[in-house]
């Protein structure tokens, strides 16, 4: 009987232990897909199938069709029945439309991570704090998007609200991707504005200063719609949507 009831747990941790590493393996492919949407390793507008994500992601059908649906839910992949997928192209003037809803958002965010952020969070922002500030002449865009990356998810986690994390992650990525393209294609402009700008934010949060942690995260909006200010002017319209038929060379 003994060893039937460890033949029968030892058979439950087998099926629990697939389901968990499932998870992990979802979010990992999530992640990797959503890196390569960001430094449009995925061009905007590019049709493309599961199986070729699975080859550019080195994992399976299960979790890349499980990301790939999260991906369309977050409307930064779009599922064309018989037509495969295409990354969503950039529609400068919706995304400019959902900064206004990123604002709002994101000082209600900010504002909850101020009062409630643990030590152990203040902790994690200024040590990255730190470390931006002596790279501020010398991030790379790629780098510098890892860090955003670590810095909106810590903010969302101190903020202490799972909700915001669903809402906000898919807003995130879209205008990561909008910062890319704008710092690789005028480049005229380095990081300093926009690493100035998340410094101001972090400072505020990790010292508990909720009015100036709403404050720096308007700043960084009007940054953000200046950008587009840029983009609508000196952006080639084949950069944001690859499907776009090239105009015919005289």
């Amino acid at each position: 009987m003994a060893r039937r009831k460890s033949a029968l747990a030892k058979s439950d941790a087998d099926d629990a232990a697939p389901s968990r590493g499932a998870g992990n393996l979802f979010e990992a492919a999530y992640l990797k897909i959503e890196e390569l949407l960001v430094n449009c390793a995925l061009k905007p507008g590019r049709f493309l199938t599961v199986q070729e994500l699975q080859s550019l992601t080195g994992f399976g059908r299960t979790p890349v069709h499980a990301a790939v649906n999260s991906l369309a839910a977050d409307t930064l992949i779009i599922i064309r029945p018989r037509h495969g997928l295409q990354v969503a192209p950039i529609d400068l003037a919706r995304e400019r439309l959902l900064l206004a809803l990123r604002r709002d958002m994101e000082r209600f965010v900010v504002r909850l991570a101020a009062e409630r952020a643990s030590l152990s969070h203040r902790n994690q922002m200024q040590h990255i704090e730190r470390v931006l500030s002596e790279r501020r002449n010398t991030v790379s865009i790629d780098e510098f998007n890892q860090l955003d990356r670590r810095i909106d998810a810590l903010i969302l986690a101190a903020s202490g609200e799972p909700f915001l994390v669903h809402t906000m992650r898919p807003l995130h990525t879209i205008y990561r991707r909008i910062g890319y393209i704008y710092h690789r294609l005028l480049p005229e402009h380095d990081l300093t504005g926009t690493v100035d700008r998340h410094l101001a934010i972090l400072s505020a949060v990790a010292n508990q200063r909720a009015n100036s942690a709403v404050k720096a995260s308007d700043t960084l909006i009007d940054f953000m719609d200046q950008m587009f200010e840029e983009m609508e002017a000196g952006i080639d319209p084949g950069l944001l949507d690859c499907s776009i038929e090239p105009l015919p060379v005289a």
